[in-house]
């Protein structure tokens, strides 16, 4: 058993590293913050990524989504439950959200959320769950629709329902 857990460890620290490499490069190269990603699939790297906020000029272009949009995409597949996703930093709510819809079935991630909060990013999973941080601040009014717009965005799901090979 501990044989089993040292070969996981070495696994892990090998995929771990080139996450962390992917992290310097997107600073580096200016696309993005110090963050990286990695897509396994039976212990072979499907894609390795970085942040293009910068170079995408797209908020949403963290190095977590970034690897799940090409990994789908590489493997012509939206459902990653056959595979991990090794990034360099405990991620944001939003990319969390893509890994949970995308299915991966391990996530392994290197520095805690504090680390990178340090540095002045912010937007993390516990903060997100009990409103600190920049969450406190966020000035967003939502709105749900009621009455006949709110029936014909409904309607939406009804109707296509049939089309959809879910």
């Amino acid at each position: 058993m501990e044989h089993q857990c040292n070969d996981l460890q070495d696994r892990d620290h090998k995929f771990l590293t080139k996450a962390i490499e992917e992290a310097y490069k997107a600073v580096e190269s200016g696309d993005g913050g110090p963050f990286g990603a990695v897509v396994v699939r039976n212990d072979e790297i499907v894609v390795s990524c970085h942040n293009l906020v910068n170079k995408h000029t797209d908020p949403t272009a963290h190095a977590e989504v970034t690897a799940v949009r090409e990994a789908c995409t590489k493997l012509n597949q939206i459902d990653l439950s056959d595979c991990e996703l090794y990034t360099s930093c405990e991620p944001c709510p939003m990319c969390l959200g893509a890994i949970n819809i995308s299915r991966i079935k391990r996530m392994v991630f290197g520095a805690k959320a504090e680390a990178a909060t340090a540095s002045g990013f912010v937007y993390f999973i516990q903060d997100a769950i009990t409103g600190t941080e920049s969450y406190q601040k966020a000035n967003l009014e939502i709105i749900q629709a009621d009455g006949r717009d709110a029936v014909l965005a409904e309607q939406v799901f009804e109707n296509t329902k049939a089309k959809l090979s879910m």
